[in-house]
């Protein structure tokens, strides 16, 4: 998947403010090291998160992008890794688990993704 790709999804594709959430949400687990999703997938969610981050979400506080950006930014990321991981568990716990999963299938149904096999693991 390629920028483009992923500027033409959103462009179709409007996210629900939870949603917002959701793909805020992985970035957080990405930069903490705990998405088992494979490589290219994490890119993917990278280009997703650059798309939306000014979009306003339901539940998490907009503070949480500038958190990111210092993550992202930081020859050190190691020392932010415990504030994320923090940050990460309470979205996560904001968020229902059958929300979180279903904003999962919407992108792999709606083709930001590929669809999961039986042999992948759950992110």
């Amino acid at each position: 998947m390629t920028p483009e790709h992923v500027a033409a999804w959103t462009s179709s594709h409007a996210l629900t403010p939870i949603q917002i959430d959701c793909a805020v949400t992985v970035m957080l687990k990405i930069l903490d090291g705990k998405c088992k999703m494979p490589a290219q997938e994490k890119v993917v969610m990278e280009l997703l998160y650059d798309r939306i981050k000014h979009l306003p979400g339901q539940l998490l506080d907009r503070s949480i992008h500038a958190l990111i950006a210092a993550a992202r930014n930081a020859n050190d990321a190691e020392a932010l890794k415990n504030v994320i991981y923090e940050k990460r568990l309470l979205a996560e716990t904001a968020i229902s688990r059958p929300v979180m999963k279903g904003f999962k299938a919407m992108i792999r149904t709606e083709g930001l993704l590929p669809a999961k096999t039986a042999t992948d693991s759950e992110d």
